[in-house]
């Protein structure tokens, strides 16, 4: 049956294989290490913040009980075990709290899946054969970051539309592609590495309301990168046309609007991994807009959650599906994905951060009260503008004495389009491991993560990052 179609374009996970498996760091532009710099300390900052969450506890708890060999460790917990062990744990850490980096074409989260990955390989490589350079790991989180996204591009939002995580999905390819360069495979075995991916992902968006699961499927996309790119390297072989095979290839099944020329476009010149944001704030992406316009707002206008009659947000087809649910207090997850729960803490603290979701904040009367005020609907404005706007949001807020403010807001901040600065990206780090980690470890952390691409040897960052953090 397959061989009655063409494929969706001919040759693409060759292309992408041979591209990733022959980069080399003098390969990447200038930017493009500072934006991976810039990516390593966010996803510290996340992967540390997560490790003291109970569902990170609990997916580290059932890798320890494996008893693997320890060459791997866990991030914040002073633990070790297998490097596919350790990327399911990290992976997980690295998403638990909403706070990860986001590529927003392609939907995917790649700070939690490419970094642990590399990380959990080097410090392998360290224990082994004493070398693992910052180089090495820049490289190949880069090549992570590349693939992941240009699959995630190629899917469309199709994937999401059909009610796959992106995550837990074409997630899964940039682990495989950040573990294959890793573990230097030829561009055969990268090509089957890619191959065995595809039919390990998985990930449903049922799980934003309120199930731990939805973390876990960026550590099971980790773990599942490490595996692919180890049994390549074994010889075991994937499917070599995975992406653009037309019947069962990954495209075909996970998405029903594909654009495979997405994934090759301007490959090598275009850098995707330029194209990542960032998160000041705890929630999900997709309503970051919206909070940003309802701040602007309150704060031009020295407005009060008391101050505020009614609030109508305007959003994007996804957006609104993605976000705009009843709020039911069904968790942490659940209040992290939804529109109504960010709006309101907003409102009330002025802020939608770390704080502002801890289980006690869940059923505040306040916060439920200021829900019965907010509405949504779908802007046919936002709708019309396409895919690249649908974070848009129109947001139009009446006061108590009858005044009527609307901002209309294209780019959430921390996007590529309003990006936040470095010292933004800084900042960020210090707020969330404030508690995690000393002052002295902190100012060490930043000053080795810039210096990453410098570093012949990353024995002291990786150390720092495996130590317990303070609880």
């Amino acid at each position: 049956m397959s061989s009655s179609k063409p494929p969706l374009l001919e040759h693409a996970t060759r292309d992408l294989a041979r591209f990733a498996s022959a980069i080399q760091f003098s390969d990447l532009p200038k930017e493009v290490v500072e934006r991976i710099k810039l990516c390593v300390l966010d996803h510290i900052g996340c992967v540390l913040y997560g490790a003291v969450l109970p569902w990170t506890q609990k997916v580290a708890a059932l890798a320890m009980a494996e008893g693997a060999a320890p060459v791997a460790s866990i991030s914040g917990m002073g633990k070790k075990t297998s490097v596919a062990l350790a990327a399911l744990v990290n992976g997980t850490s690295g998403h638990a709290f909403e706070l990860d980096d986001i590529h927003k074409e392609s939907i995917v989260h790649i700070g939690s899946l490419s970094p642990p990955v590399a990380f959990g390989f080097a410090e392998a490589s360290l224990a082994k054969s004493g070398k693992a350079t910052g180089q090495q790991v820049i490289t190949a989180m880069v090549a992570g970051y590349e693939i992941g996204a240009r699959v995630g591009n190629a899917a469309t939002m199709g994937l999401f539309f059909r009610g796959f995580h992106p995550q837990g999905t074409s997630g899964v390819f940039a682990s495989a592609a950040a573990a294959a360069r890793m573990l230097n495979l030829n561009a055969e075995q990268f090509q089957h590495a890619l191959g065995m991916s595809g039919s390990q992902a998985g990930g449903l968006m049922a799980a934003q309301e309120g199930a731990m699961v939805k973390r876990f499927h960026s550590g099971r996309a980790a773990q599942s990168g490490v595996y692919a790119a180890l049994l390549a390297k074994d010889g075991f072989t994937g499917i070599t046309d995975v992406l653009e095979a037309a019947y069962g290839g990954y495209l075909a099944v996970y998405s029903d609007t594909p654009n495979a020329r997405r994934l090759t476009d301007g490959l090598g010149k275009e850098w995707e991994t330029l194209n990542v944001g960032y998160k000041p704030h705890a929630s999900v992406t997709s309503i970051h807009t919206a909070l940003d316009g309802l701040t602007e707002i309150m704060r031009e206008n020295h407005l009060k959650a008391g101050d505020i009659a009614r609030l109508e947000t305007g959003l994007s087809p996804m957006t609104h599906v993605h976000c705009a649910w009843e709020y039911k207090a069904q968790g942490v997850t659940a209040a992290q994905m939804n529109l109504y729960y960010g709006l309101a803490v907003t409102a009330i603290d002025g802020m939608a951060f770390t704080e502002q979701y801890k289980e006690s904040r869940l059923k505040d009367p306040a916060i439920f009260d200021f829900i019965t005020r907010v509405s949504a609907y779908v802007d046919p404005e936002i709708e019309k503008m396409g895919a690249p706007y649908r974070h848009a949001a129109r947001v139009r807020l009446t006061t108590k004495d009858g005044k009527v403010i609307e901002k209309f807001l294209h780019h959430r901040r921390g996007s590529p389009e309003n990006p936040l600065k470095p010292e933004d990206i800084e900042y960020k780090f210090r707020h969330v491991v404030s508690g995690c980690l000393s002052k002295a470890n902190i100012d060490k952390t930043v000053k080795l993560s810039a210096e990453l691409d410098k570093a012949g040897d990353i024995s002291e960052l990786l150390a720092l990052m495996a130590a317990p953090v303070m609880v």
